[in-house]
Parts: C-alpha cells; sequence; structure tokens
C-alpha cells in the first residue's frame, strides 16, 4: 500500500513540474489573433469579427498603443514576454496561476485604421479545457487598463 501511495504522489509531483517547466515554443503561441482558431474552451478573442467581444479603437498609431499595453502587461503579476515586440507589431505574453504556475498566454496584435488603432488580443491557457474566466478577465483588466491610460 505504501508503494502505490508514493508511486501516487511521484506522478502528482512529476505533472505538477512538468506543468511549471515545459518549454513553451514561441512560434507555436505567437499566433495572429485575427486568424487565431480555438483548439480549447476557454480563452478570450477581441477582435473585431469572430471574437468574444470587440476593443474600442484608440486614437493613436499602433505601435504607441503596442508599447502602453506592453508596460500593462509586464506590470501584470506573474507575467513576462515570451515572443514579440513592439516593433513587430505582436506580442505574446505569459501568464502563470499563482498557485501551481498554470500557464496562460496572451498574444497582443493591433489593426491601423484611418483615424487610429484597434486593438486585438486572444488568450488562451496550454493545459486544461477551461479557463474559469481567468483570461477574460485578464484582457478586460489590459483593456480597461488601456482606457484609463488613454484618459485626459
Amino acid at each position: 500500500m505504501k508503494i502505490v501511495l508514493f508511486l501516487v504522489v511521484a506522478l502528482v509531483l512529476s505533472a505538477l513540474l512538468w506543468v511549471r517547466l515545459s518549454p513553451n515554443d514561441s512560434a507555436a503561441w505567437n499566433t495572429d489573433p485575427l486568424t487565431a482558431t480555438r483548439t480549447t474552451q476557454g480563452g478570450w478573442l477581441v477582435r473585431p469579427q469572430g471574437g468574444d467581444a470587440a476593443a474600442t479603437p484608440v486614437a493613436m498609431l499602433a505601435a504607441e498603443m503596442l508599447a502602453i499595453l506592453d508596460r500593462i502587461a509586464l506590470d501584470t503579476p506573474r507575467t513576462t514576454r515570451l515572443s514579440g515586440s513592439v516593433a513587430e507589431g505582436r506580442i505574446t505574453y505569459i501568464t502563470r496561476s499563482a498557485l501551481l504556475g498554470f500557464p496562460d498566454f496572451t498574444t497582443v496584435s493591433a489593426i491601423a485604421l484611418p483615424d487610429g488603432t484597434q486593438p486585438v488580443l486572444f488568450a488562451r491557457q496550454r493545459f486544461g479545457d477551461g479557463d474559469m474566466g481567468v483570461n477574460r478577465a485578464r484582457v478586460e483588466d489590459w483593456l480597461a487598463r488601456l482606457a484609463t491610460a488613454l484618459a485626459p
């Protein structure tokens, strides 16, 4: 019985270590939110058409808006840049859950408009089928913080 318990504990610890330490392929996660398709339930997709919501356009250049969103993202707890840059026009971040370190990925890009820029964001989880709304909450928080940063 002790051997079975030991094996179960070892299996659980191995799974938790895999979640925390597994490599993340930046090419696989730094995908264009405008053409992205969901592969799991959960997540949150903000784009003009075919998403869960559409962000309000902002009256500034895409690079300026992405620079502000980059600061907002990097100010988010447990969030780091995985791939991309403001200069490239697309950035993917990894945000880990507080307790177990589950990774969520958020890709940010922009659509240039004649009088401004349309933010486009795609947040999704790596493991599991649902995210309990955390990706939506993160995206909505980032967009609210963007609006606050742009307020006069």
